[in-house]
């Protein structure tokens, strides 16, 4: 499927964001114009089923097929967070960016102790106050993002990735050069995985204090996470 795309900027460079469960591009309203004034044309998709692309047959490997149907191959760099992250590694090879980033990625479901993404059902009724509570470090302009991105999300996307579709699907290796961004705490990548990815060839960097989608709850610490990766 073809997915519905915004671009920030007109520079040389291309870099891709591919946004988590219940949102879409629009969670990038300030990452997007940030990576541009570094000199990229960045685009930002729609997940299928969130924002303005198209639904139809959910899972991973689905996900994956479309960033590649609809991305340009080759970019200087992409950028995954959490649901991103998981569909970003199973395209990254397709893609073939210069280097990829894996913001706190959504490897690790149907691990021991992990979240059924089934539960992310129920937050498509949250309420503006609901959403300031679990994200007190959020700036007002967020939260409003979230209430749109929760309108315009199909809640299926999460159930086809529950059950017997929760398995684990962390990489062996990078691909390309990668980063792992993680989250202080992070509920998908504890301290034991850590050291497993790092063994395993990936750059992992904790963003102290950071809730999960770290670029909203800690926009500076995001930016200066990714030194040497821009």
């Amino acid at each position: 499927m073809k997915l519905h795309t915004h671009e920030w900027g007109t520079g040389n460079r291309i870099a891709l964001l591919v946004h988590g469960i219940m949102s879409d591009h629009r969670t990038w309203r300030r990452v997007g114009p940030a990576i541009a004034e570094r000199g990229y044309r960045v685009i930002g998709v729609d997940l299928r089923g969130h924002g303005e692309s198209g639904r139809g047959a959910y899972g991973a490997e689905i996900f994956a097929d479309d960033l590649v149907e609809t991305l340009p191959v080759g970019a200087d760099l992409a950028i995954g967070h959490s649901l991103g992250g998981m569909a970003l590694a199973l395209a990254v090879e397709r893609l073939a960016p210069a280097r990829a980033v894996y913001s706190d990625p959504a490897w690790t479901l149907g691990a021991e102790g992990a979240v059924d993404p089934a539960v992310f059902v129920e937050f498509q009724r949250a309420t503006r106050g609901i959403i300031t509570n679990f994200n007190p470090r959020w700036e007002e302009a967020d939260v409003d993002v979230e209430l749109a991105t929760l309108a315009a999300w199909d809640t299926d996307t999460a159930l086809a990735l529950s059950g017997a579709n929760a398995v684990d699907r962390t990489p062996a290796a990078p691909a390309v050069p990668s980063l792992v961004q993680v989250a202080d705490p992070s509920l998908l990548i504890d301290e034991p995985l850590k050291a497993e990815l790092t063994r395993r060839g990936f750059e992992v960097r904790t963003v102290k204090g950071a809730g999960h989608t770290i670029h909203r709850d800690d926009f500076d610490g995001f930016m200066a996470s990714l030194e040497g990766w821009l």
